[in-house]
This record gives structure tokens, sequence and C-alpha cells, in this order.
């Protein structure tokens, strides 16, 4: 995995990242001068809310003086995981419900968000000396979301209701799914065991997570559909968000994450970084996405405005 990293990132020109997108200047982020000149390599996967959360990362650190270097929009969990294993990446959000069930291998989520973060905290740090900080309040859970039609005429709200539609009449809750979802155990395959979805009977089209959305509000070929909770394509296109009413799918709270030498050399990291997350909301960061996936703004143009408009930082 590690040379599949580093081939992806020579490829892009990346070798140890690029500029950070746009300038800003100090506002109540003032320098720090234990980050002066440091030089921070920030990372992101390869969708809009991680491309956002990277980019306020970036943002901060440069107002605090640190020199920024941007190598977002790698991959894939497992990939920006890597990078930061093997010092490629020194810091990133990520969130705990992957933490926990896909980089520890763990089956069964942990009930609350303070729990499940304390959880892969002490854990990953004790097994990899990855140091888990800064929690935000946003949970960008898995989710199913129904066309609103569909939803209303089956009388539909629940993931109970939608495994007995698709036990019952399978055509009626055509699916399509996220190729990660498809797979991962706190995806379709652990909410069918959790919720007695009979798998030989789901219609189910695996397409990009990009397209899932759209596909769903049409309800032609998929009547529901894989999402990201904090998408804002959900309201953007009133799609129903089905209550999980078994409590499956973990937290997913965003988090930031480095490695334990990096976080014991620059602490003030996390101090710069703290007030950012707690603002992190569920709506906050789904307007976020909102902006970006609806209106076709750019990441780091919408992650900065918002950085300016809180006054952690001005445009320069």
């Amino acid at each position: 995995m590690a040379a599949v990293v580093g081939l992806l990132v020579s490829a892009c020109g990346l070798e140890s990242g690029s500029a950070v997108p746009l300038r800003v200047g100090p506002g109540s982020i003032q320098p720090v001068s234990e980050l002066d000149g440091v030089r921070i390599t920030v990372g992101s996967k390869d969708f809009t809310e991680q491309n956002i959360l990277g980019y306020l990362i970036e943002f901060a650190l440069s107002a605090a003086g640190a020199e920024v270097r941007d190598l977002t929009d790698i991959v894939g969990s497992n990939s920006l995981r890597d990078a930061q294993l093997h010092g490629q990446v020194d810091i990133a959000y990520d969130y705990t419900g992957t933490g926990w069930i896909n980089y520890l291998g763990n089956e069964n989520p942990v009930p609350t968000s303070e729990e499940q973060f304390v959880a892969v905290r002490d854990a990953d740090l004790a097994e990899n000396g990855m140091v888990w900080a800064a929690m935000a309040p946003m949970n960008n859970t898995y989710a199913l979301v129904a066309n609103p039609a569909v939803a209303a005429e089956k009388n539909i709200t629940t993931l109970s209701d939608y495994a007995n539609l698709v036990n019952t009449d399978p055509t009626a809750a055509a699916t399509c799914v996220g190729t990660e979802f498809n797979v991962r155990q706190d995806g379709y395959p652990g909410m069918a065991r959790k919720y007695g979805i009979d798998v030989g009977k789901v219609q189910k089209q695996i397409v990009q997570d990009s397209l899932v959305f759209q596909m769903t509000a049409d309800g032609n070929q998929c009547r529901f559909g894989s999402v990201a909770a904090t998408d804002g394509r959900i309201p953007a296109l009133n799609l129903k968000l089905l209550v999980d009413d078994r409590a499956f799918f973990p937290k997913y709270n965003a988090a930031l994450v480095m490695r334990q030498d990096f976080a014991e050399a620059h602490p003030k990291v996390i101090e710069v970084m703290e007030p950012i997350s707690r603002l992190l909301t569920n709506e906050t960061i789904t307007e976020l996405n909102r902006l970006v996936d609806i209106e076709g703004r750019e990441a780091a143009e919408v992650a900065r405005d918002w950085m300016v408009q809180q006054g952690f930082v001005t445009a320069d």
C-alpha cells in the first residue's frame, strides 16, 4: 500500500505536497512562535467534506505561522491512513467509526460519540502510536436515504421499514450503494445482518458515491441509496434520511489524527485547532458541503470563507 500511495503521489507531482491554494492572514489565530516555519503536510481523503476539513487545517496552521503543504484528495481511507503511518502526511481529520472498525478491526461500535472517541483514541495510540484529538460534534455516519415519493407511498421512515420492504417487495426497494459501503462491515453487509435483510433478494446497483444522490432522487433505477449523513445533497434533493432504529451504524465524529512523535513535537497544533473543531456541527458541515456539491464552489474557497466569517483568519 505504501508503494501504491507513493506512485499515486508521485504521479500527481505532489511528492512533498503542493502549496496551500489560498493565502490567509492571522485573525483570532495569531502567529505561534513554536510553529514558525515548521513544515507540516496536511492530508485528506478524496471527497468534498474531507477536502473542506483538510483546508480548514491548512488555513489555521498557515495563520499560525507554519509552512504548510497540501496533500489533500488522497484516494480512499486506507491510502490516507497508510500515508500517515509512513510519515507522508502529518495531520488530517478522520472519523472515529472508521478508526474503530476499519483501522483497528473491531466489529461492534461503541454506543456514544464520546465513548467511541475515547475507545479509538486509547487503542490507536497503544497499538499504532497514533494520536486522536479535538473531536468535532459533527457525525458523518453512514446512512440510507429514500426517494421522497417512494418513502411516502410505502410509509418508509426507518431501516427496519426498508428491510421489510426488501424482504417482501424487492423491486420496490431497488438500492444504489457506493463501492466502499457495499463491502465494508460497517456498511451494507453488516447492516443486512443487523436488520435481517435477505441479501439474496436485494436489487442493488454498485455505483460511484457521487452518483447515488441523483439516481435516488430520480427514483427510476434506484429508490434508496447509501450516503454520508452530512452530505449537502441530501436536503438539496429532498431525500428522506431513514432512521437507524436498531443503532447499527457507528458514530463517525471527525477528529484530528496525527503520529505521536508529531503531536509531542508540536503540541500547539491541537491548541490552534480545538476552537475550530468545536464549531463543526452537522448543520455547519452540511451547509459547507452543499456550497461545493450543489452550488459548484471550490472547496478551498468555501473553507477559507468560513474561517474568515468565524474570525479565525483574514483573507490575504
